[in-house]
This record gives structure tokens, C-alpha cells and sequence, in this order.
């Protein structure tokens, strides 16, 4: 027998080499038929406990949730959608996660500013063994270990956002009975069965654009001032703080456009294969959450303390409750930063 020469393959050997191909359209239409599944399932599960606090709030939970993922699905991989569908469909699961989370939102800044406010004051939060499960909002004690001051800025804060979450929550019972939301509804659940792939989608490399989104959130993150974010002290953020202006904080909104960008981010990577693990999504994402929720709670008590005739003692309270929430928002941005700068 002839010798092999050593530079040429052996045929068996190269029709036995397994070919690597990396996720395509067919994995992104089985992920979004499981979303919208997942969509049906909560939906069905809120109409069965109706307006019962438990149950209706984990579905309400899990209904915003693929809703989100669905939402940042059509915008990741626009590219190998019906782009008509896909246009006409994101902006309606946006309107249903928004206007499912109002609720939720109002009454979790309520039990955070309470909460602040008894920290502030030096009074025990949490009676001692008390037991928190976990995802439920931590016990409110009674105002009556408080000053004055702080005493009826919690009043006044529970008038607006009990007011706030009330309004909320007929908005949604409203949403959930409209003709817009059975039409989104119905739309999913032709979703679950058909996913309008565009031509040649279907064996498409969905690397590509799950990669384009990490480079929008990396181009996002440059701009960031994280080195003033690794201080204890930004004296940036002073800035404008005793601005009559309503408007949000001048800093914020790059910070929120990052947490956007990387939740469309985490979002595409749940699809197996799109991209290496990455253990800094996770806390970084928690340290946006964080940071939202502290920036919308100081704004909450800035505004607060604009209402007219209250007592200057409840100003003062007022004044120092959104200067700790301010201060919760540089230890989040910090936190963001040193989660980040990690090797990926």
C-alpha cells in the first residue's frame, strides 16, 4: 500500500469532521414560540385568579416578562423578521409590559422610601426574627418611632403613591379588558404556532446580530463616567440640585440607556450558542435595576417636597430622604463599575 503523504488529509477522516455551525432563524423562532407560551400561560393564569394579590401578581409578573423578552427578541433580530410585523408588534408589548409594571412600581418606591425613611431615623425597619421571603417587599413598621418631620413626609408619601398605585392598577385592569390588548394577545398566540421568519431566515447566523447588540451596549458603557463612578465622592452630581426644574437628573440617562441596552443584550444571549458565558451581566443588570429605582425614588421626594404649605420640618425630611436616594445612586453606579471593569 501507497503511503499517505502527510499533508493531504485522509478522506475518511474529512467527511468525519463535524461541521460547527452556530445558532440560526429556526433556534430564534423555537425561543420566541417558548415566549410566547410562556405569554398564553401567564395570561391564562391572571384571568383565573382574577384580582387575587398572589396569584394575579406572579402572573402579572411572568406576563411583563416575555413580553419584554419577546419585545427585545423582534428588535435584536429585526433583520430575519417580517420587518412590517415586527415594527407593528414591539410597540404593543411595550404598552402591555409598561402598563403592567405601573403598579408594581409605585408600591415597590413606596416600601423604599419608608423603609429610608426609618433607616434614616434610626429605627429598626425589621422586628428582630422576623422572616422576609424572598421577592416579597420587606415590612413597613408604623411611623410612631419617627420625628415629626419624618413622620408626615411618610404620610405625604404614602397619599401620593397609594393615589400613584391605585390609578395604576385601574389602568391596567382597563388594559387587560381593551380591544388593544386581545388583539396583542391574539398576535402572540399565532406567534406560538407561526413565526413570521424572513425569506432565508431560517438558516441564518444569528451571531451576527446578537453581537451588533453587545457592540451598541459596549459603545453605550464607553461614554459612561466610570471613572468618576469609582470615586466615593462625585461632586458632578451636585450639580443642578436645587434646580426648581422637575426634569430628571441630568446624569441619569445615560445610565438608563444603558441598563436598556443591556437587557436587549442579556436577552439575546439566552438563545443557546449566541454568545460566551459572561458572569458580569447578571450583577451589573442588578446594579442598573438598583440605580433606576434610586434615581425614581429621589425624584418622587424632590417632588414631594414641592407641594405647597407643608411644614418646613417636613421639607427638611423630605430634602434629606432624596439626598440618601441620590447617594443610593452613586453606590449603584459604583457597584456598575466595578462589576464591569471585571475580566469578562
Amino acid at each position: 500500500m501507497a503511503p499517505r503523504h502527510p499533508d493531504r488529509p485522509h478522506p475518511v477522516a474529512a467527511e468525519a469532521a463535524p461541521t460547527t455551525t452556530g445558532p440560526t432563524g429556526d433556534d430564534l423562532a423555537a425561543y420566541l414560540r417558548a415566549q410566547a407560551t410562556e405569554f398564553l400561560r401567564a395570561l391564562r393564569a391572571q384571568r383565573e385568579h382574577g384580582n387575587g394579590a398572589d396569584g394575579a401578581a406572579d402572573a402579572g409578573r411572568a406576563l411583563r416578562r416575555s413580553a419584554r423578552r419577546i419585545s427585545a427578541a423582534l428588535h435584536t433580530f429585526r433583520a430575519l423578521l417580517d420587518p412590517a410585523w415586527a415594527d407593528a408588534m414591539r410597540p404593543e408589548l411595550a404598552w402591555v409590559s409598561g402598563t403592567l409594571a405601573l403598579e408594581h412600581a409605585q408600591e415597590a418606591r413606596l416600601d423604599r422610601l419608608l423603609l429610608a425613611l426609618h433607616r434614616l431615623s434610626g429605627s429598626t425597619p425589621v422586628p428582630v426574627g422576623a422572616v422576609v421571603h424572598a421577592g416579597a417587599p420587606a415590612p413597613v413598621p408604623e411611623r410612631g418611632s419617627l420625628t415629626v418631620g419624618a413622620a408626615k413626609a411618610g404620610a405625604l408619601l404614602e397619599r401620593r403613591l397609594t393615589l400613584a398605585r391605585t390609578r395604576a392598577h385601574s389602568a391596567a385592569l382597563e388594559a387587560l379588558g381593551s380591544a388593544r390588548f386581545h388583539a396583542v394577545a391574539d398576535r402572540v398566540a399565532l406567534l406560538a404556532s407561526d413565526v413570521p421568519l424572513a425569506p432565508g431566515a431560517a438558516t441564518a447566523d444569528l451571531r451576527p446580530p446578537a453581537a451588533a447588540a453587545e457592540d451598541r451596549l459596549a459603545g453605550a458603557v464607553s461614554v459612561l463616567p466610570l471613572v468618576t463612578a469609582g470615586d466615593p465622592y462625585n461632586a458632578q452630581a451636585l450639580i443642578h440640585g436645587l434646580s426648581p426644574d422637575p426634569a430628571p437628573h441630568p446624569q441619569d440617562g445615560p445610565w438608563h440607556q444603558v441598563r436598556l441596552l443591556l437587557r436587549l443584550h442579556r436577552y439575546a444571549r439566552e438563545i443557546p450558542h449566541t454568545a460566551p458565558a459572561d458572569p458580569r451581566l447578571r450583577p451589573a443588570a442588578e446594579a442598573l435595576t438598583r440605580h433606576r429605582d434610586a434615581a425614581e425614588a429621589a425624584a418622587e421626594a424632590a417632588q414631594a417636597a414641592r407641594t405647597p404649605r407643608i411644614a418646613p420640618a417636613t421639607a427638611y425630611a423630605l430634602g434629606v430622604l432624596h439626598a440618601d436616594q441620590r447617594h443610593e445612586v452613586e453606590a449603584a453606579r459604583f457597584t456598575f463599575q466595578q462589576t464591569w471593569q471585571q475580566a469578562p
